[in-house]
C-alpha cells in the first residue's frame, strides 16, 4: 500500500528491518475473537501436496469462510462448519498486494469472490458491505496504532464523501494465524463505491468520451504505464489510468481526461474563478476541499503525489478522491528509514516533499477557494462534528476498545506495537496540535459565509416512469422539474447537479425567469414527443428506481436545493405506475415526504392554471365540510392521501364545490383541481 521505492541509503536499513520483524514472529494458538474471523485455505498444489503459496500475481484459487455470528456475540474457530455463523463460505482468487508493505512478513492481500466454477465473479455482501466481488485485506503496515486508515476512511464517509468501507477482522491463512486486518472495499466503479459509469473503447467522441474515469497520481509499482506527467513546484507527478484500465484506454480518452487536468492547472494558476471559464467550471470544488482537509488533518505524507485518486463521471465535473493510503499520517512515518515528515505544523501540499501537482497549491492560494476551504474546516470542527477534537477522541477510544483484544495477539505475532498506550496518546496529541495549527492558519471566511442562493426549487421528479406501447422504455421518460420561486430572473451559469449518479451543468448565461419552470430530462426527444413540452436540457445517466439524492448547487458547490426521494413509505407511490412525484406547494419543505404527492403523468402537459392557483378552499383545517371556490369552473377534482394514493375523484362543472370530509381520518391530504387550461394542487389538513 505504500508507494515508495528504496533508495540505496535505506537498503541496509530495510534488510535490518526485515530481520527485526522475523525474529519477533511467534506461533500461537488462536481460537476465538470478538471480531469476525476470516479463514482462507488455498488449493493444494498437486506437485507438492501442500497448500499453494500466495504470490504477488496472478491470483491463486482458495476457499474463504468468514465466521460472524449474526447476533454480534463472540466468534469461534469451531464454528467453521456452522452455516448459520458463516457470513461467507465460498471460492476466491487471492494474491499479495501493495508495494513496500508486501515486503514485510505480514502480508496484505487482494481477493475476488468467485462462484463455484472458479471463474465467474461472485457479487456478494461481506460483513454488511454492499454487494461486490473485489476486496482487500489491509495488513495495517507501518502503523503501530492499527487505526490510521480506519479512522481516515470513516471520517471521509462521516463528512459525506465516499471512502472504502472498513471492517476489522482476524485472519487465518492455511492454518496459520496472521493477525489483525481490515477487510475493505477496493476502489472501483460501482454505484455503491465510486459512482461513475464505465466506458467502452468505442466511446471516443463527446458526450460518451467525457466519462467515467478514475485516475490517480501514483508510482507505477504495479507495472501500469504512466499516462502523463504534470509539474509540481519541486519536480513532477505521474498520473496513471485506473478506469479505463491502461490497456483499454484509447488515445482520444487519454487526451480528453488529460485535458481536464491541464485545464484545472491553467485556471487555478490564473486564479480564474469565473463560473463559465474558470476552475469552478472544471472541478467539483467541495470534493477538492474535502480531500485537502482530510489529507491535511492527517498530515498524510503520501497525499497529492502518491495514492491520490480523482474521478469524473460522464458529462460531470472532475472530482478529487476517494482518499487512500493513510498509514503514514497523524505524526507517523517511516522513521526506521530516516523519514519524519508528518508534522502538525506544515502543509503537506507545500512542504518540499511529495507536494503533488501545482494545482493543489494554486487552489489554496486562490482567495475564493481558501475562503471556502476555511469555511468548510470551521463547519467540520464545530462541537458534535466529525473533525471536532472531542468527536475524534471519542471515535478513537471506541475503536481502540473494540480492537484491543486483537491488538494483543497482533503484537504477540509480529511485535509491531511496542507501546500501544503511548502510540494512542501521541496520536491524540498530534490531532489536538494539528487542529489548533490549521485553525490559526486558515483565518476568516466572512466573504463566503453568506452566499446569496437563487430561489430554485426541485418541484417534480419522475424516477421510474410508466411505459406504454408508444413509449416502451422507462429510462427515456425520466425528468426533473425546477422552478424559480423568486421575483427576479436567475442566471443559471455554474449551476449543476452535484451528487454523483446524475450529471448536468447548465449552459453558461442561460436564465430562468421569475415564477417559471424548466424540465431537464433523461431523453429530451422522447420527453418532448410524449408530453408536447420543450425540455430545457438532458442529464446523463438515470435516476434510481429506489432512492436517490438530487442536489442542485451553484458553481462553488453551495447547495441550492436538495431532495432525497424513496420508493417506500412514507413517500407517495410513483414507482412505475404512471405517476410522478410533485411538490404540493413551494411553501413546503421538499425534503419531507409529506410535502409530495403522486400525480398521473397524463397531467404533465397541463400547466398550473393561475385561475385555479388562486382558488380558495375553506375551512382549512377541515372537520366535516370543505368548500372549493374558483374564478372559473372546475371540471375535475381528486383527493389524495399523503402517500399519493387516489381516494376520490369527481367530475364537476362549477365555480363552487362543497365536499364531504366527515368520513376521512385525521391527517394530511391533497386536492388536485383542474379545468381545460391546467390544474393546481392544494394541501388540506383534516382535524
Amino acid at each position: 500500500m505504500i508507494k515508495h521505492y528504496f533508495s540505496k541509503p535505506y537498503a541496509k536499513t530495510f534488510i535490518v528491518l526485515i530481520f527485526f520483524f522475523s525474529i519477533h514472529i511467534k506461533a500461537q494458538t488462536f481460537t476465538d475473537s470478538n471480531l469476525p474471523i476470516v479463514v482462507i485455505n488455498t488449493d493444494i498444489d498437486p506437485n507438492t501436496n501442500q497448500p499453494i503459496e500466495i504470490p504477488d500475481d496472478p491470483k491463486v484459487l482458495a476457499t474463504m469462510k468468514i465466521i460472524k455470528r449474526p447476533d454480534g456475540s463472540r466468534n469461534y474457530l469451531t464454528d467453521i462448519n456452522t452455516a448459520a455463523y458463516l457470513n461467507y463460505n465460498g471460492r476466491i482468487g487471492i494474491e499479495l498486494r501493495g508495494s513496500t508493505s508486501q515486503s514485510l512478513p505480514k502480508k496484505p492481500y487482494g481477493l475476488t469472490t468467485l462462484k463455484a466454477n472458479n471463474t465467474s465473479n461472485n457479487n456478494v455482501s461481506l460483513l454488511g458491505m454492499p454487494i461486490e466481488n473485489d476486496w482487500i485485506l489491509n495488513s495495517l503496515a507501518f502503523d503501530p496504532s492499527c487505526i490510521r486508515d480506519y479512522l481516515s476512511y470513516n471520517l471521509s464517509r462521516q463528512i459525506g464523501d465516499y471512502a472504502s468501507r472498513t471492517v476489522y477482522c482476524e485472519v487465518v491463512v492455511n492454518n496459520e494465524y496472521k493477525g489483525l486486518y481490515i477487510l475493505q472495499e477496493k476502489i472501483k466503479s460501482n454505484v455503491n463505491r465510486v459512482n461513475v459509469i464505465k466506458m467502452a473503447d468505442t466511446d471516443n467522441t463527446l458526450p460518451n468520451m467525457s466519462g467515467g474515469y478514475i485516475t490517480k497520481a501514483d508510482k507505477t509499482t504495479g507495472g501500469d504505464p504512466v499516462a502523463w506527467t504534470m509539474p509540481s513546484y519541486i519536480g513532477s507527478v505521474d498520473f496513471i489510468h485506473e478506469l479505463p484500465k491502461p490497456e483499454n484506454v484509447t488515445v482520444q480518452q487519454n487526451d480528453y481526461i488529460k485535458g481536464q487536468f491541464q485545464n484545472l492547472a491553467a485556471t487555478s494558476n490564473a486564479h480564474n474563478t469565473d463560473l463559465a471559464t474558470g476552475y469552478p467550471s472544471v472541478i467539483d470544488v467541495p470534493s477538492f476541499i474535502d480531500y485537502m482537509l482530510l489529507a491535511e488533518l492527517a498530515s498524510n505524507v503520501d497525499s497529492y503525489q502518491f495514492s491520490t485518486y480523482f474521478h469524473k463521471d460522464k458529462e460531470g465535473k472532475l472530482r478529487a478522491g476517494p482518499i487512500w493510503d493513510f498509514n503514514l499520517a497523524y505524526g507517523n512515518d517511516l522513521f526506521m528509514w530516516g523519514y519524519d515528515r508528518s508534522k502538525y505544523d506544515v502543509w503537506q501540499f507545500s512542504n518540499g516533499d511529495n507536494e503533488g501537482a501545482k494545482f493543489w497549491q494554486d487552489l489554496y492560494n486562490d482567495a475564493t477557494y481558501k475562503c471556502y476551504f476555511s469555511k468548510r474546516w470551521n463547519e467540520l470542527t464545530q462541537p458534535g462534528q466529525p473533525l471536532n477534537y472531542n468527536s475524534l477522541n471519542q471515535f478513537i477510544d471506541e475503536t481502540i476498545t473494540y480492537i484491543s483484544e486483537a491488538k494483543v495477539r497482533e503484537n504477540q505475532k509480529w511485535g509491531t506495537i511496542p507501546n500501544d498506550a503511548l502510540e494512542i496518546s501521541n496520536l491524540k496529541s498530534f490531532l489536538s496540535n494539528r487542529i489548533s495549527w490549521m485553525t490559526g492558519q486558515l483565518g476568516s471566511f466572512s466573504s463566503c459565509s453568506n452566499v446569496e442562493i437563487p430561489s430554485l426549487v426541485i418541484t417534480k421528479i419522475n424516477y421510474n416512469p410508466g411505459v406504454s406501447a408508444s413509449f416502451p422504455t422507462s429510462n427515456d421518460l425520466e425528468f426533473i422539474q425546477i422552478k424559480n420561486t423568486g421575483t427576479t430572473t436567475v442566471n443559471l451559469t455554474g449551476v449543476y447537479l452535484r451528487e454523483l449518479g446524475l450529471s448536468y451543468q447548465f449552459p453558461a448565461n442561460s436564465t430562468l425567469a421569475a415564477n417559471q419552470e424548466i424540465y431537464i430530462t433523461s431523453n429530451k426527444t422522447t420527453f418532448e414527443s410524449k408530453y408536447g413540452i420543450t425540455a430545457f436540457g438532458q442529464f446523463s445517466r438515470n435516476l434510481s428506481n429506489t432512492s436517490q439524492k438530487i442536489v442542485l448547487a451553484d458553481g462553488f458547490g453551495n447547495t441550492i436545493d436538495s431532495v432525497e426521494y424513496s420508493n417506500i413509505s412514507p413517500w407517495p407511490n410513483a414507482d412505475g405506475n404512471g405517476s410522478y412525484l410533485q411538490l404540493s406547494s413551494t411553501d413546503l419543505d421538499n425534503a419531507l415526504a409529506s410535502s409530495w404527492t403522486a400525480v398521473s403523468d397524463g397531467n404533465l402537459s397541463l400547466a398550473e392554471n393561475p385561475e385555479l392557483k388562486t382558488a380558495v378552499l375553506y375551512p382549512n383545517p377541515v372537520n366535516n365540510s370543505l368548500t372549493i371556490q374558483a374564478e372559473k369552473p372546475i371540471l375535475n377534482y381528486k383527493v389524495y392521501d399523503v402517500l399519493g394514493r387516489l381516494l376520490y375523484e369527481s367530475k364537476q362543472d362549477s365555480n363552487t364545490i362543497k365536499t364531504d370530509w366527515s368520513l376521512y381520518p385525521k391527517g394530511v391530504y391533497f386536492i388536485s383541481i383542474s379545468n381545460e387550461n391546467g390544474s393546481s394542487t392544494k394541501k388540506i389538513i383534516k382535524q
